[in-house]
Parts: structure tokens; sequence; C-alpha cells
């Protein structure tokens, strides 16, 4: 919870949430600042008041709440407070040793009779070994605790009653040791809140850079399918004007001609491309509209493009192909885009091609056969980008594609897709 959310529980509430961020901000760039002003703040408060009157003073008390204390010399009142005072120094980054020194000088200081305000440093070196040390020594250190709260309950048996001495003195050592422990439980859960949310936040960001290298992925993909293709066409169009430009000129308009409505659809699909990864600040963008992703009802139009640039193509259909949803529709004419262009790049002028699109009950398969000549090499064997393209949209449905030699001859491209719902596709 920032600074931020408590705004709204009150201007005292959020001053004090910004002062605690900028206490633990400064803890952490300087921790010794506040172990010497742990130890600045018990000198003041307890052990200079003993240091000035001589030590605790119990003449003023009724009698039967007197208690003999041997009376120390300031130098020797010194010594025993520097040595539960100063561990404090280290309490958090050992504590351990900072509550086995204090717990050492308590038991001789209250051996020798003597009685100092700055005891209460033990329950300070208790509390920071809740808070800060290995909880497997806890059990030693309450065990140290309580023979150290009985030899002070013996030791004032004679104005208090040593159950009485000890129920104070435990629930006082209990309470120090209940609030380390629950500070150490709400700063691990916090710690764990913490985690949670930078894991969360990792994989937000995780998230955003898979989805967004998938859509570069996709679009590289359509880039491709339609660059590859149209050019494939333009080159084989401009390369048949050329030859038949001084034989039959009339060809060589015609084969013009086809390289602009071409060229024209090439651009307009690759503006519909571009366009769906604009973002639009103010709106939906101005200018023309997009036309509809190509589907199964545009494959007999790009045959007619194979047909126009030399290619002889022979296309037949079973099943209800117009049925499939746009999806679908896609990936079955981007795979047959791929496979003609692979045909026309690589096969002879006068090849035939048999395209063959087939739905049987939740099985589609296309097939692309080529009757290349028996001396013309193959694709090549390596695989490209439209193979892996072909496979990748296949794979949206479960599919699968194979290509290899055919075996009269040519090549031969099969995919097969699982029209089931629920098989894997983006629907």
């Amino acid at each position: 919870m920032t600074t931020d959310d408590l705004s709204g529980m009150g201007p005292l509430v959020a001053r004090l949430s910004r002062g605690g961020q900028r206490l633990r901000h400064a803890d952490r760039t300087h921790p010794w600042v506040l172990d010497t002003s742990v130890v600045v703040l018990v000198f003041l408060m307890f052990c200079l008041p003993d240091l000035i009157h001589g030590g605790v003073d119990d003449g003023d008390s009724p009698h039967r709440f007197r208690v003999a204390f041997t009376h120390l010399p300031v130098a020797g009142m010194l010594v025993l407070q520097a040595g539960l005072v100063l561990p404090l120094l280290w309490r958090r980054r050992t504590p351990e040793v900072a509550f086995g020194v204090i717990a050492a000088v308590f038991v001789l200081q209250w051996s020798l009779g003597a009685a100092l305000r700055a005891d209460i440093a033990l329950f300070v070196a208790l509390y920071s070994l809740a808070l800060h040390g290995r909880l497997r020594k806890l059990p030693w250190a309450c065990a140290v605790m309580a023979g150290a709260m009985v030899l002070v309950a013996v030791r004032a048996s004679s104005a208090v009653s040593v159950w009485d001495a000890l129920f104070f003195l435990l629930s006082t050592a209990t309470a120090a040791l209940a609030l380390g422990l629950m500070v150490r439980i709400r700063r691990a859960q916090l710690d764990g809140l913490r985690d949670r949310a930078a894991r969360l936040e990792i994989e937000r960001d995780q998230r955003s850079r898979l989805a967004t290298a998938t859509e570069r992925t996709r679009v590289a993909r359509e880039m491709h399918d339609i660059v590859g293709h149209n050019l494939s066409v333009i080159i084989t169009l401009a390369d048949a004007g050329a030859y038949a430009a001084d034989i039959r000129p009339e060809r060589g308009k015609e084969a013009l001609q086809l390289i602009g409505d071409t060229g024209r659809q090439a651009l307009g699909e690759l503006r519909r491309v571009l366009g769906v990864l604009r973002e639009a600040a103010d709106g939906p963008p101005s200018g023309p509209e997009l036309s509809p992703q190509p589907g199964t009802a545009d494959v007999e139009a790009l045959c007619a493009k194979v047909r126009a640039a030399g290619l002889e193509v022979f296309y037949r259909t079973s099943g209800g192909i117009d049925a499939l949803d746009s999806g679908v529709q896609l990936t079955v004419y981007r795979i047959v885009q791929e496979a003609l262009t692979n045909t026309l790049k690589h096969a002879a002028p006068d090849t035939r091609v048999h395209l063959a699109i087939l739905v049987e009950d939740s099985r589609l398969t296309i097939r692309v056969q080529d009757t290349g000549p028996d001396a013309s090499p193959g694709p090549p064997n390596e695989e490209g980008h439209g193979l892996v393209g072909m496979r990748e949209r296949a794979a949206l449905y479960g599919g699968t594609v194979s290509a290899g030699p055919a075996a009269g001859g040519g090549w031969s491209v099969e995919a097969v897709l699982d029209l089931t719902p629920g098989s894997g596709g983006e629907r």
C-alpha cells in the first residue's frame, strides 16, 4: 500500500506513512545510525539517572518494599552499563552474540546484588533476537532469560513474593519475545507480497514481450506470403513480357497489365496488414476502407493469377469449404498461396499444377502437386520461411504439413487441418 492509497484515510496517516518510508530508506542507507540512536536513547533514559543518583535508590520506599541492593562505585557502574548497552550496537547484525553478552553481564550484575535501570537492555536484546536472529536459537535464549528472571526474583524476594516477581518479569520477557516475532512475521508477509508483486510484474512484462514477438511473427508471415507470392508472379510476368515483346507485342502489353494488377493487389494487401499495426490515438484511422482477409472464395482468383504467369492450374474442391470460419479460410488461402508461389519459383513454364481442397467430417486436406519436368531440379531441401510459415499456420489448427518429391515426378505439398472445435486453433 502506497502513501497515495493512504491519502484517503486522512492527512495524519499519510504523513506517518511517508515518514515511515523515509525512515526505512534512511535505515537501509545508513543502518548504523539507528543502532547508535538506540544505544544513545537507552543511555539517556536508563543509564544517566543511575549515574546521577548513584544507582537504584530504595531509601524512600516503605520498609516492606525495600530491597538490599549493592551500591556500586561510578567506575563499576559504568563498566556494567557499558556491558549492557554497547552490545546493542550489533543487535541486528549478530543478535545471538549481543543477547549472550548482555545476558552474561546481567547475571554478573545481579550476582553482585546490584540493580541498574540499564537492565532494560536485556529485553531489547531478546526482542532483537526474535526479530533478526535464527529461530532455532530462541529456545536456549528463552531458557537463559528464564534463569536470569529467576535470579532477579530470588534477589528481590525480601520485598516481593518470588512468584509475583516471576510473573511480572516473565510477562515482560514474553511481551518482548512476542513483539519481536509479530514484527518478524509481518515483515515476512510484506516481503512475500512485494516478491509476488515483482514476479507478477515480471510475468506481465514477459507476456507482453511474448505477445509482441508472436504478433511480429504473424505479421512477418503475412508479409512473406503477400510479398513473396506477388513478387514471384510479377517477376514471371516480366520475364514473359520481355520475351514476347519482340515476337507478340500484344502479349507483352497483356503482361504489363497483369503486372500492374498484381502490384496494385499486393499494395492493397500490404496496406491492410500494416493498417492493423497502427495505434489509433484519436479514433479510427481515416482513409479508404480496408478489404477483408482473403478466404477460400479467393483461391480461384489466386489460381487465375498463376495461370496468367504461365502455369496450368487444375483446381477442385470437395465438401463445404465455404462454410468454414474465417480463420480456417485464411489459413487455407495462405497455405495454397505459398505452395503455388514455390511452384512458380522452381517449376518450368509448361508445368501443370493439381490443387485440391477436401473437407471430410472434421478433417481438411490441402494437396498441391505439380508435374515438374524430370530434368528440372525441385525446390531446395532446406526449409525456408515459406514451409515454416505453412507449418505454423497448420499447427494453429492441430494440423501438419508435409512436402517432398512426388512419386511420378515434380513436387507435392499436403496439409491436413483438424476442424474439431477446441483442437488448438484460434477460432
